[in-house]
């Protein structure tokens, strides 16, 4: 007679929606068959995982990386970029459609970018499509293939080539969120304003300001709340869902915030990297430290913590922005590859920055990382929490476990992190997804690389509802 479950994790300290509590999860066939507490004869399974003294949380949804396949895959592909994944407890991701080429703003490019993915990654993944000038009658195709929404850039992307990425422009934005809204889609976008930051910066090294300090102030506050407030006109003109992308500022989410208010289907998404470093990180740091928007002050921190503890920030993602190092070594900051390399450590830092120097609760922590994200994504029918007939997604976490992170111990393609260095009073000690271990602390990444497409449903109405909502 064959065991009734493949799988129980046992004994742990589990993040359930409704709280905290010492319980097993029970697994069959990549799914949660049961929770509850089992005895010794009812726990028949072929692996039972003991996990006392763990908690278990809901593998984390991260739904802003660029693994940049194909075509670039020497900057980050999608097996060294899931495996970093898998370390930090993340069990689904969607990639971001620029940066690869071709970038995913059709349904062939959609199709080659699946391609790529199969067999290569370790954890189940989904894709974004992208809105860029000339594309919007591809956009119906890029949902039919399960696209869970549309990316675009309100300032330039950079890249170069003839596959960039091109931004959007007003007619380009507002004429894509017609067709989004009339498929019932989402859009993702990065708010900054292209007229504000081109001309500071243009000035700024005209006057031979180059450093840190120049880059960050060609890219001021004001010019993503002008963005912000700029897309959500057009969402009110046309219906359109927003998502809107790595926002920085306070003054962003007070928009977004009486947005809401007025009933608007809109969700605010930020990264650990605003909740954790500042501008004066940014300039010590240096170059690895250089994103879009950029880092802020310590007063504006904060206040993001504040945010993200009344649920005024909806979603934590990596925004994983990878690049060859040498794309990093230059004088002149305004020519240094913009992005950050933090795809290994989002939960960690929610984790050690937000549950224990903060005291905000874990199941906060697994509502930001894994169930708004996959709601929001149209991911949620299996993924973002521990709930019976969900996928069996697990990060299980020490917190008697500690470590400095060092580059060794960072598995993407290229070992850049501004947060080397960090002391986490806690570790990832092993990462489920739909019940196979696909991480173990000590033994690294386990082979197999099993990870599925997952394809998003149409975009609920913001992200809360059920589950981890309070």
């Amino acid at each position: 007679m064959s065991p009734t479950y493949d799988l129980i994790i046992k004994g742990g300290i589990v993040v359930l929606p409704d709280g905290c509590q010492e319980t097993d999860i029970a697994v069959k066939d990549g799914v949660i068959a049961a929770i509850g507490r089992f005895t010794d004869s009812e726990a028949e399974a072929e692996r039972i995982h003991d996990a006392a003294g763990l908690t278990v949380l809901p593998g984390a949804v991260d739904i802003h990386v660029h693994f940049n396949e194909p075509g670039l895959g020497s900057w980050e592909g999608f097996a060294s970029g899931s495996a970093s994944l898998a370390a930090g407890g993340v069990t689904t991701y969607v990639d971001m459609p620029l940066n690869g080429v071709p970038p995913t703003v059709s349904a062939e490019a959609f199709a080659l970018k699946l391609d790529r993915a199969e067999g290569a990654s370790y954890v189940d993944y989904a894709l974004w499509g992208g809105l860029v000038p000339g594309n919007q009658d591809e956009l119906a195709g890029l949902a039919d293939r399960g696209a869970v929404g549309f990316k675009a850039f309100m300032s330039e992307p950079g890249g170069e080539g003839e596959d960039i990425f091109a931004r959007a422009d007003d007619v380009t934005l507002l004429e894509g969120m017609r067709e989004i809204a009339r498929l019932g889609g989402l859009l993702a976008l990065h708010a900054e304003s292209e007229a504000i930051t081109k001309e500071l910066a243009a000035r700024l090294q005209a006057e031979g300001s180059t450093d840190m300090q120049a880059y960050l102030a060609s890219r001021p506050v004001i010019a993503e709340a002008e963005a912000v407030n700029r897309a959500l006109l057009y969402a009110r003109h046309t219906g359109c869902a927003l998502h809107f992308v790595h926002i920085s500022s306070v003054q962003a989410l007070e928009l977004i915030d009486a947005a809401k208010a007025e009933g608007l289907n809109v969700t605010a998404e930020t990264c650990p990297h605003y909740l954790c470093l500042t501008d004066e990180d940014a300039v010590r740091i240096g170059a690895v430290a250089k994103c879009a928007p950029p880092l802020r002050d310590q007063a504006n921190r904060e206040l993001m913590w504040e945010a993200f503890r009344s649920g005024s920030i909806d979603v934590i993602a990596s925004d994983h922005s990878p690049c060859p190092p040498e794309m990093k070594l230059s004088e002149n900051y305004f020519e240094i590859w913009g992005g950050i390399s933090g795809a290994q450590s989002t939960l960690p830092i929610m984790i050690e920055e937000g549950h224990i120097k903060r005291g905000i609760a874990l199941e906060r922590i697994a509502e930001a990382t894994a169930f708004a994200p996959a709601r929001r994504t149209g991911l949620a029918y299996r993924k973002g929490s521990i709930e019976v007939g969900k996928d069996a997604d697990f990060a299980l976490v020490d917190f008697s476990n500690s470590f400095v992170l060092q580059p060794a111990d960072l598995l993407y393609r290229h070992k850049q992190s501004p947060y080397s260095g960090y002391a986490f009073s806690h570790s990832i000690a092993a990462t489920f997804c739909r019940g196979y271990q696909v991480y173990e602390r000590g033994t690294g990444v386990i082979d197999g690389r099993r990870g599925s497409y997952i394809p998003g449903k149409k975009s609920s109405v913001g992200v809360r509802g059920t589950a981890y909502a309070r």
